[in-house]
């Protein structure tokens, strides 16, 4: 027997393009609804402006993000971090009520996806042209159409890494100086970056980085159980499945109501087909539910042979969406959402850093009296230019310099303030004391903080 004749031919299977069935129905208005609200959020935000500046523009080089009324500083970041810790919580409270309907409804993969195949959609035809375009041998309307589908992703791909630089260099500046070829480097490459990686994820990979990237696809299941709702095919009600005429008694053809069509596995954008199970590679777009139910407004059948259910209400027990695990994501993200509130109503407008001079520990003025210089940083957060003053206590007698003596410090700057520090010789021990520098700023409002720093009096 020649071996060779059982050995395959490769190990692989070529990869073959999905070309989805264009379908109508509830879930899909409401994606496509969702689609250009997530979109046109991200284009057109960088372009509104709030107080003669971009509304929402992280500058990093002056480390500033602005997002509306809200500046936040370095010291601020610890509210980011907090935002990303409720966002989690809220991806895994929505998994565990409602499975993937993150990825089918508002992943960034998704959203652009779907607006490539938009494009697509325009100059190539609908999933069927698609399809015999794409067997067609190449002719000068091939290539037409498929040149004019790239240059409409390109297009849209540079104007999607423009806008996102746009979120981190002033995007009206940005734009003229793209228009006039004068960016810097680091814009480019970043436009270029970002464009590339629209451009390839979104025409190129598509269902590939659900399938066999996203590493939220692989531990959903840890997020699942008996209770969470899922897009299932309804066995019991379906099987065994078979073609008929609209009309015929299901009951003396011993068929269920699956009139086996593939309307399901033609609409779905990531090539599964449903009735198989639950598989990682759905993501929960509903789109073979809106397949399914119009084939079954046609046969005269009742709706929801796949539908949103879950794997107790299929087995025909009660389902809960309040249960352990939910209830602890609500309890936390409701306890993160109340803490980040209060952090963010009660931050300090102001804030006050004390920097002692190191080249000089003291010094002796001419007066007689011991000096220690101290560079004090103050940091206004707030929208309004504000009146600071500065005192010091802690030893007998200090006094406190300042040029000039009440600062006044513009909206959301960081200033510097040489402050002298003088006590006389007899005041207190040799050694080091502590000190305390308050700032107290006036306004709607009056905000007082302090700092403690060292004072070193002499050794006899």
């Amino acid at each position: 027997m020649d071996e060779t004749a059982t050995q395959p031919d490769s190990l692989y299977i070529k990869h073959e393009t999905i070309h989805a069935r264009e379908v109508k129905g509830r879930f899909q208005s409401f994606r496509k609804a969702g689609m250009w609200s997530l979109l046109g959020i991200y284009y057109l935000v960088p372009w509104l402006s709030w107080e003669g500046r971009q509304a929402v523009l992280f500058d990093l080089p002056a480390r500033k993000f602005y997002i509306f009324g809200v500046t936040l500083w370095p010291q601020d970041f610890y509210l980011l971090s907090w935002l990303l810790i409720m966002a989690a919580l809220l991806l895994f409270l929505s998994t565990s009520v409602a499975g993937r309907v993150w990825c089918g409804f508002a992943c960034p993969q998704t959203v652009w996806t779907e607006a490539f195949v938009w494009l697509q959609r325009i100059t190539e035809g609908n999933f069927s042209q698609r399809r015999k375009l794409d067997k067609a041998p190449w002719t000068a309307e091939k290539l037409v159409r498929k040149g004019a589908k790239r240059l409409l992703w390109f297009i849209f791909a540079l104007w999607t890494g423009l806008t996102f630089v746009g979120y981190f260099s002033p995007i009206q500046d940005l734009g003229l100086r793209a228009a006039s070829f004068s960016l810097g480097s680091w814009e480019v490459f970043w436009i270029g970056f970002y464009s590339l990686a629209t451009y390839g994820n979104a025409g190129h990979l598509r269902e590939q980085v659900c399938k066999y990237m996203c590493p939220y696809a692989r531990f959903q299941s840890a997020m699942f159980d008996r209770n969470t709702l899922i897009v299932s095919y309804d066995e019991a009600r379906g099987e065994p499945r078979g073609s008929r005429r609209r009309n015929a008694n299901t009951a003396e053809l011993g068929l269920g109501d699956c009139i086996d069509c593939n309307i399901c596995v033609q609409v779905c954008p990531t090539g599964i087909d449903i009735r198989e199970g639950l598989q990682y590679e759905c993501i929960t777009c509903a789109a073979c539910i809106d397949g399914c139910d119009s084939v079954m407004d046609r046969m005269g059948y009742a709706r929801g042979l796949i539908r949103y259910t879950t794997q107790n209400a299929l087995d025909g027990e009660p389902s809960r969406v309040f249960r352990p695990r939910t209830l602890i994501y609500c309890s936390l993200l409701a306890l993160l959402a109340a803490g980040f509130v209060f952090a963010l109503v009660n931050r300090s407008p102001l804030t006050l850093d004390v920097i002692r001079d190191r080249n000089a520990i003291y010094r002796m003025t001419p007066a007689g009296e011991i000096e220690t210089v101290y560079t004090l940083k103050l940091l206004n957060k707030s929208t309004s230019s504000q009146l600071v003053t500065l005192t010091v206590e802690g030893l007998p007698g200090i006094s406190l310099e300042t040029d000039p003596p009440v600062i006044n410090l513009p909206a959301a700057t960081l200033g510097s303030v040489i402050a002298r520090v003088r006590v006389s010789p007899d005041a207190a021990a040799p050694g080091g004391h502590d000190l305390t520098f308050t700032a107290r700023q006036g306004g709607a409002v009056p905000t007082e903080i302090s700092r403690r720093s060292r004072f070193i009096m002499p050794l006899d």
